[in-house]
């Protein structure tokens, strides 16, 4: 398909990369030659701010067009039972810019802009424009691109799409591997004292169980992982804190061999990534020292990625994984809300909007959190369903790829993860029906 512009910028052809090519499956190429676009007898698409005949048009906004970074007048409205936003006018096929929308989106425009933080310094879900416009748990981008493949369909009944195909990935992150195993003799003791100056004397009495092998750790719920993935045949993919300890990086140590050899079975049959500490947020070089950890014990190059803490701060955690050789990173979705931060259910490629350059980072945003559903939306384990149902479908519906996210320890039943471990199988089971 012929696509007519009067200025080609990177903005612009990363977006219609993503919406065209990679969303709804078609070649294009771009002219800025009005009388080459005219006698064109092929599919063709005009997104400017003229129309030149009676070609399919769509009116272009700014946005694709700047090279700076500007708070947006954005005013959301209804379009077709999907919530749309810079509005051209209604006279048009599509009465909104989708391209620009779908940019402001996936680019995380909005988080380059001064808002509020939250305790971790993170852009918190309800600063977004999808949670206080009511449509995060919406796919927007996927849905406009849908809507777009409609019309051209009708427009151009010769013109063939790639389909895509809807997959399920599980992730787990191991930021504690064991509840009471391999901690050591001060943090060991230091347990067991807690234990019984607030009178928590079963805790005790499971700590010594364990630690004389006659219990089995209660976040030791890796076979039990393994297993479900046999049992339902799914993609999994394990990210491991490896970080020094830190306040909020309580992991084992490496140097644990036992944490080792947990770590190699893992790797012999799911992919594994790094979860950077949170401490690598505020020194960048403990990320390539957690990361060459990892490639010690698993011998070979890791690849992918997931922020401890889901920290993400635009542009600088990204570039940094760029830095390290990081090639696909899951940070991209809210700890405080589940849906769709980004907007999209599909993997894409990361817009460096300081540099306004697009960069071979894959970005592959999740949906859901166990944590999420717990502690911050407190949602009951046999409610949880009435929640992700939802969002399955949505992704389903547009063919994108839901990502879970989940931890082993909330597979325990140990308090306070009592009941969590049949939600795991029941999301499990209706995202891959």
């Amino acid at each position: 398909m012929l696509v007519y512009v009067t200025t080609i910028t990177n903005r612009l052809s990363y977006t219609l990369d993503l919406v065209l090519k990679d969303l709804i499956g078609i070649d294009y190429e771009l002219t800025t030659d009005a009388d080459a676009f005219s006698f064109h007898t092929g599919p063709k698409l005009n997104y400017s701010r003229q129309q030149i005949g009676e070609e399919l048009f769509f009116y272009s906004t700014d946005l694709l067009f700047e090279k700076k970074i500007r708070r947006q007048d954005i005013a959301v409205f209804e379009w077709n039972d999907v919530k749309a936003f810079f509005a051209t006018h209604p006279k048009y096929v599509i009465p909104f810019d989708p391209f620009a929308a779908s940019f402001y989106m996936v680019s995380r425009y909005e988080e380059y802009l001064p808002f509020k933080p939250d305790k971790f310094a993170r852009f918190d879900a309800s600063e977004s424009l999808a949670f206080q416009k009511s449509f995060l748990n919406k796919p927007i981008v996927n849905i406009w691109a849908q809507k777009i493949k409609k019309i051209l369909e009708e427009t151009f009944p010769k013109l063939r799409f790639r389909e895509r195909s809807y997959r399920f990935i599980s992730t787990v992150d191991i930021d504690n591997a064991w509840a009471y195993k391999q901690k050591g003799l001060i943090r060991t003791g230091g347990a067991l004292m807690r234990s019984l100056t607030s009178f928590e004397f079963s805790d005790f009495v499971e700590r010594i169980a364990v630690l004389l092998g006659q219990k089995k750790d209660p976040y030791d719920t890796y076979d039990m992982l393994s297993e479900m993935r046999v049992k339902y045949n799914f993609d999994m993919i394990y990210f491991f804190l490896l970080g020094d300890y830190a306040e909020n990086d309580k992991n084992v140590s490496i140097s644990k061999r036992k944490f080792q050899s947990l770590i190699k079975s893992i790797a012999d049959y799911s992919d594994t990534g790094i979860h950077p500490s949170f401490e690598s947020n505020k020194n960048p070089t403990l990320l390539l020292l957690e990361q060459m950890r990892l490639e010690k014990v698993v011998l070979r190059d890791v690849t992918k990625s997931r922020q401890h803490f889901l920290k993400l701060n635009f542009p600088d955690t990204y570039r940094n994984l760029i830095e390290a050789d990081i090639t696909d990173d899951y940070t991209m979705g809210f700890s405080g809300e589940i849906g769709f931060r980004a907007g999209i259910c599909t993997s894409y490629y990361f817009y460096d909007l300081g540099r306004e350059t697009e960069t071979r980072l894959r970005i592959h945003p999740f949906m859901v959190m166990d944590a999420t559903l717990k502690y911050y939306m407190k949602i009951k384990p046999a409610e949880t369903m009435s929640y992700v149902g939802p969002l399955i479908k949505e992704v389903k519906a547009v063919n994108g790829t839901f990502i879970l996210l989940w931890h082993n320890e909330s597979l325990s039943d140990k308090k306070p993860w009592e009941g969590w471990k049949g939600v795991y199988e029941d999301i499990i089971k209706a995202a891959i029906h």
